[in-house]
């Protein structure tokens, strides 16, 4: 998660954004309304470079919706933590896109989102800057906000709900 952070994002780790990279067992594992998701590589060298045992891809879940600031107070309004499932890390290295694995993982995580039974919607947002993250989100889930639109505001975030029953 690290590397995309850093590869991706071009932010480096941010303690206020990323404490969920550093400790990833207290904010997917400690709560069993939360999960974190896996991929390793089954073949290859097992040399960090992406080979046997090395981890290709994540995707997380959590129960905590989108905190006003920084996002718009009217998302952290509609997608209220412990009502809304927040989809989280959905990286996959470079050198394992395209191959379906994110859309496969975030289909587990709607699953686990369904069998809880406690959430109403599923929220996430995304960095349209990243490559193939606008349109794989797009091909999944509805844009609720888009922040490039907002006045006065360079860049900015894409937010998205995904149907429950998907």
């Amino acid at each position: 998660m690290l590397d995309t952070v850093y590869r991706d994002f071009g932010t480096g780790y941010v303690p206020r954004w990323h404490g969920d990279i550093v400790d990833p067992a207290a904010a997917y594992l400690s709560s069993p309304r939360h999960t974190l998701l896996v991929a390793v590589d089954p073949e290859g060298p097992g040399d960090g470079g992406s080979g046997a045992g090395d981890v290709v891809a994540t995707a997380a879940l959590d129960s905590r919706g989108p905190a006003h600031p920084p996002n718009p107070r009217e998302l952290a309004e509609r997608y209220p933590s412990g009502e809304t499932a927040q989809v989280r890390r959905v990286y996959v290295r470079p050198d394992h896109r395209r191959r379906g694995l994110a859309r496969r993982m975030v289909g587990h995580l709607l699953g686990f989102a369904a069998a809880d039974g406690g959430y109403r919607s599923v929220y996430l947002h995304t960095d349209p800057s990243v490559p193939g993250a606008e349109p794989f989100w797009r091909s999944l889930a509805k844009v609720v906000h888009d922040e490039r639109e907002d006045a006065g505001r360079a860049g900015g975030v894409l937010h998205f709900e995904i149907p429950m029953g998907r």
